[in-house]
């Protein structure tokens, strides 16, 4: 705020509190009002949604059911439905525009993270461990590693309430705290290939959808209500642990190629290898309506842009943002085709 400008609301302050001339007050704030425009409230870069733009924080979250209801999952701007070994999923969720106090269950990093996170920057990389053999390799990706082997307990805490290994907890401030003390230079939210319009009128109307992997089921339910998309896993709502519902503004099935890795878990599954650079089918589901069109993302630094079948930007709402990286095209849920009534029936002819 300018030094005019507070003398001038201090002064507006003082007539008031001495019952100023109701004409003379309205002309002080009308002058006040002008001398410099209020800024409005802040909208995130990532994803369109009302909040500041700080460092990027990308975390792993589990997603099977011992550790469903997740902690801090309503906050995040974007979130990745990933393929894991035995077909189930694990979440990357993405933190930029507002930090929750808690985050998790947190767990372990996978090959596919390295390219899918490049793209945001040299973000803040948590999660609770890696294979040996991923070690090195995450180490020398552009991302700061600030998994669980290498910060502390204040960091990364147990949750007694929840059986190990899905009661890892995440102190986001915590974690920044010791970033900050290290100088880190972690990316700054930047424009990632979508942009964010409020209403379109493009699109086919739908009712829901489902995504499926090998392991896993979800389904999305159009709300009005909430003005998002209900999600649910293999049959059950997903709430957070605060209770509330999870509602994506944007769901996008991205249809991607995946292949196995040269990687495995401990207990000799495969691990998967989710391609994000390319270019493939999209369904795009926002405000009631399915939009569909393609991807494409040149490199691993470049951000994934989104358009419809005649070559057009797919605009996001603005909101929390869900990517379900799946192999194949979703199963949409289209409304009733209304029959046509006897008294729409064509007259005979005369």
């Amino acid at each position: 705020m300018t030094g005019f400008r507070m003398a001038l609301l201090g002064l507006l302050t003082c007539l008031l509190a001495s019952c100023a001339p109701d004409g003379e007050v309205a002309a002080i704030k009308k002058q006040a009002s002008s001398a410099t425009p209020i800024p409005s409230a802040t909208t995130n870069l990532i994803s369109g949604r009302v909040g500041g733009n700080n460092p990027v924080l990308a975390v792993k979250i589990d997603d099977t059911e011992p550790a469903r209801p997740q902690i801090g999952l309503r906050e995040a701007d974007v979130v990745y439905i990933e393929q894991v070994e035995g077909g189930v999923t694990r979440l990357a969720a993405i933190y930029s525009s507002k930090l929750p106090p808690k985050i998790g269950p947190v767990r372990s990093a996978r090959i596919s993270d390295l390219e899918l996170l490049e793209q945001y920057g040299k973000v803040a990389f948590a999660f609770s461990g890696a294979q040996r053999k991923l070690r090195p390799v995450i180490d020398q990706a552009n991302l700061f590693n600030l998994g669980a082997e290498r910060e502390s307990a204040a960091v990364y805490s147990r949750d007694r309430q929840r059986r190990p290994p899905w009661n890892m907890i995440l102190d986001p401030k915590a974690l920044f705290n010791r970033a900050a003390k290290r100088e880190l230079d972690i990316a700054m939210p930047k424009n990632m290939g979508w942009n964010f319009q409020k209403k379109v009128s493009i699109g086919e109307e739908v009712i829901g959808a489902k995504v499926r992997w090998p392991g896993a089921r979800y389904e999305i339910k159009w709300s009005r209500e909430f003005g998002g998309w209900l999600i649910s896993q293999n049959g059950e709502s997903k709430i957070d642990a605060s209770g509330a519902p999870l509602v994506a503004s944007t769901f996008i099935a991205q249809v991607v190629s995946i292949t196995n890795s040269e990687y495995g878990d401990k207990f000799g599954e495969i691990t998967p290898l989710v391609a994000t650079v390319g270019r493939g089918e999209a369904y795009v589901f926002r405000d009631g309506r399915v939009i569909a069109g393609s991807w494409r993302r040149a490199d691993p630094a470049s951000g994934t842009l989104f358009t419809t079948e005649s070559g057009e930007e797919i605009a996001f709402k603005p909101g929390q943002i869900w990517f379900a990286l799946v192999a194949n095209a979703p199963d949409i849920e289209y409304p009733p085709v209304a029959e046509p009534s006897e008294s729409a029936s064509p007259s005979p002819t005369k």
